[in-house]
């Protein structure tokens, strides 16, 4: 049975999509309060910029980690209940990360963040699902636009908060909304059967042979990757450099998150044009506004109007990139969404956590510069594949 069939008979009504693009922002917003409050993070710990992005890359490797281990249950299992088990498992694994007490358990407690934040990646197909083909843009549009702004928020709620009630409280914060999330879709969602029955570990053997099969979807995940890992380079890192640079701290890394809402903007176009125009073209694009961002934030790196204006282009082009991306592999196999989503999900967020530890080294090593270039590479290598023709787009 096609997952098209049992989530289509969910109320295909707004408030029901709107419900689900919340629910999208606030399981992916736990992978980023902590970005803000990197530095204020560090100086309690008594580390480094380099130490603590050990707990960022711990939330990115889980998230990957889920992408591959939970996300694929959302095809051999009902969904609406492990949309809400891992809601509640987040829900604990925040507590946990509030309550470390040294930077070992901090990063532990990241990992499971990041697993618990995959529930993210569950709602995206359980949406698209409910869509007729000729609109799976725009439903990807909307949820994601949802995951966007729960990002960005995100970034300005825990900032902001940060320096008034500490970091730790923004993650009993955290918490408590992923708790009021479980309950509200536990009610408001209709239960979906599974569209396959697999054991689970041949579930999870499957993924090995979909990823050879489809040589889109392996093209996809290099573009998507490498854009993230320009996205985390700068997001990681810019709270040290507003510091260092004496033009800010926790709060105004926090405030640029507002900035990057003209992404949510891009979101439905992205995904419209994504079924329209060629698919690769607008990548191309989407890689040299973000490529363009990290020449703006080299160029003038202490002042606030720059890099303004670099995030508005930054977050912009990596929500473009996305967009397009998962647009293109919902369409390959409607069976397998689940999986496909989990397959590509991982790979973006490798591409993140690469991106962080790379951002690391190079501030500790060569200061901001060193930041824009890696940013600015990683943006130019995802173009690559885009030129491969192994790598095809499908309209399928």
């Amino acid at each position: 049975m096609s997952p098209a069939g049992p989530v289509s008979a969910a109320p295909r009504t707004g408030t029901t999509l709107a419900l689900l693009a919340a629910g999208a922002g606030f399981s992916a917003a736990n992978l980023y309060y902590a970005q803000p409050l990197a530095e204020a993070m560090a100086r309690d710990f008594h580390t480094t910029a380099s130490g603590v992005s050990s707990a960022l890359v711990g939330t990115q490797l889980g998230y990957a980690a889920g992408m591959l281990l939970l996300v694929p249950l959302g095809d051999v299992r009902e969904r609406r209940g492990v949309i809400v088990t891992t809601a509640l498992a987040a829900t604990v694994a925040l507590l946990g990360f509030a309550a470390a007490p040294t930077l070992v358990l901090l990063t532990a407690a990241s990992v499971l963040v990041g697993l618990g934040a995959s529930v993210a990646q569950m709602i995206v197909p359980f949406a698209v699902g409910m869509a007729p083909p000729d609109q799976r843009g725009r439903v990807v549009g909307t949820v994601m636009g949802g995951l966007l702004a729960g990002i960005l928020l995100s970034r300005t709620a825990s900032g902001t908060l940060g320096a008034v009630i500490g970091w730790r409280l923004v993650f009993v914060s955290a918490a408590a909304a992923m708790a009021l999330l479980a309950a509200v879709l536990r009610v408001a969602l209709p239960a979906v059967p599974p569209s396959a029955k697999l054991p689970y570990r041949a579930l999870l053997g499957s993924l090995a042979a979909i990823a050879r099969r489809e040589p889109v979807l392996r093209g996809r995940c290099v573009v998507g990757g490498l854009g993230f890992a320009s996205f985390s380079a700068f997001w990681s890192i810019i709270a040290f450099h507003l510091a260092h640079s004496a033009i800010g701290g926790s709060t105004t890394a926090g405030l640029l998150g507002v900035l990057g809402l003209t992404g949510i903007v891009i979101a439905p176009i992205s995904g419209r044009l994504a079924m329209r125009a060629p698919p690769a073209r607008v990548n191309l694009g989407a890689l040299a506004i973000i490529a363009a961002a990290f020449a703006v934030f080299a160029a003038i790196p202490t002042s606030l109007v720059a890099i303004s204006f670099g995030v508005v282009l930054l977050d912009a082009g990596t929500q473009a990139n996305q967009l397009t991306n998962q647009t293109v592999i919902f369409g390959l196999a409607p069976d397998e969404r689940s999986r496909i989503n989990a397959i590509y999900m991982v790979a973006y967020f490798l591409g993140g956590a690469l991106g962080t530890a790379v951002a690391a080294q190079a501030f500790q090593h060569g200061g901001w510069p060193a930041v824009c270039g890696a940013g600015g590479c990683f943006a130019l290598l995802a173009m690559l594949p885009l030129r491969h023709p192994a790598t095809p787009d499908s309209r399928r």
